[in-house]
């Protein structure tokens, strides 16, 4: 073979490498690839802020200015009871219209992967669930045998609805319907000329309500010291001989919670005491004449001072759980130990209503 036909032969094979690559079909087949490739970047950067953003825990609120703007700032409509009914509103608002939205029942990124925020939501939601079902059954009745309110009727199962139900009916749309509930029972509270709306603030009435709360903080007080692992005595039946259980139990138990389980009932704790601080602040103002003749309206802003501190700012990127009296910090026990406070004082506010 001659120099000239091997010069050829390498001067054609460039010549087709040239062409090959300035083939109008190679560049629309990598442009795609390019622009799929800058989408799915595009996408995996929106869906982590996104993430950052919706897992920001929603802020504290005033709730008689927050009473006022659902009553168009008329001070005149804001009877007994329209302060509670009002934040009971506002929590369900909340779960429903916060960044992000509902997010329990999401199956799409970035609420599927986020687990800080659907936990929050079942605290606060228990709370709210509580707080109709006292407005249904103790709040709005006179005697126990008055006829239930219309409204509550509807609301209180309503927002007992399955809490992660994605269609068919979703979650939201079951809990709108008790949150438009809330909204017609507010406006026959505060109709002057409407007489089937009330809210009787009694003793007996908020004692009702301190009860279950009490039960609620006390649960969760338990769960959260459970973090570093409890070491308990069967004390199910003390103080009654008598007392009878279905199962036995073990005298010595010891419980602890899964690593993974850590942060899931910490941001549960943290969003059940959202909605009580709320709660109680609106309880404040609708029985401050009941509070101030047993002397115990103090008592009532202690208690919601100890639930404050909840909601005290996160510093730590992650919850943290180091020992005991180890040299790392535990954010259970530091949150067990706000609502253990909380839960005392309640017990003892309750027994104070309870006097004569």
């Amino acid at each position: 073979m001659s120099f000239l036909s091997v010069n050829k032969q390498a001067i054609t094979q460039k010549i087709t490498h040239l062409i090959a690559l300035y083939d109008p079909r190679q560049w629309k087949e990598k442009g795609l690839w390019w622009t799929l490739g800058l989408f799915i970047a595009t996408y995996i950067v929106v869906v982590i802020v996104l993430g950052v953003i919706w897992s920001r825990s929603p802020s504290k609120f005033d709730v008689r200015d927050n009473a006022l703007s659902l009553l168009n700032n008329d001070e005149t409509q804001l009877v007994t009871g329209a302060v509670t009914a009002a934040t009971a509103i506002h929590i369900a608002e909340t779960l429903l219209n916060k960044p992000g939205g509902y997010l329990t029942n999401d199956k799409t990124p970035p609420g599927m992967y986020l687990d800080n925020i659907p936990n929050w939501e079942f605290g606060a939601l228990t709370e709210l669930r509580d707080l109709t079902d006292s407005l249904r059954n103790d709040f709005s009745r006179a005697q126990s045998q008055s006829v239930e309110d219309k409204d509550l009727q509807i609301a209180q199962p309503q927002l007992n609805y399955n809490s992660d139900s994605w269609i068919l009916p979703s979650t939201e749309s079951e809990y709108r319907k008790g949150l438009e509930a809330l909204r017609r029972y507010l406006k026959r509270l505060t109709d002057q000329q409407a007489f089937d709306g009330q809210f009787f603030a009694r003793a007996d009435n908020l004692v009702a309500y301190l009860q279950v709360a009490e039960k609620r903080l006390g649960n969760l007080a338990q769960r959260l010291s459970y973090a570093v692992g409890q070491e308990r005595l069967n004390t199910n039946l003390a103080g009654d001989r008598n007392a009878r259980q279905s199962t036995p139990t073990p005298e010595n138990t010891r419980s602890k919670t899964p690593w993974m389980q850590i942060d899931d009932i910490f941001f549960e704790a943290r969003g059940y005491t959202w909605a009580l601080l709320h709660t109680l602040q609106a309880l404040e103002v609708d029985f401050e004449v009941v509070l101030k003749d047993k002397n115990a309206l103090v008592s009532l802003k202690q208690i919601a001072r100890e639930l404050q501190n909840t909601q005290n700012p996160i510093w730590s990127p992650m919850i943290l759980n180091g020992t005991g009296f180890g040299p790392m910090g535990n954010h259970s026990l530091v949150m067990a130990s706000y609502i253990s406070r909380a839960n005392a004082a309640i017990g003892d506010l309750r027994a104070l209503l309870q006097q004569g």
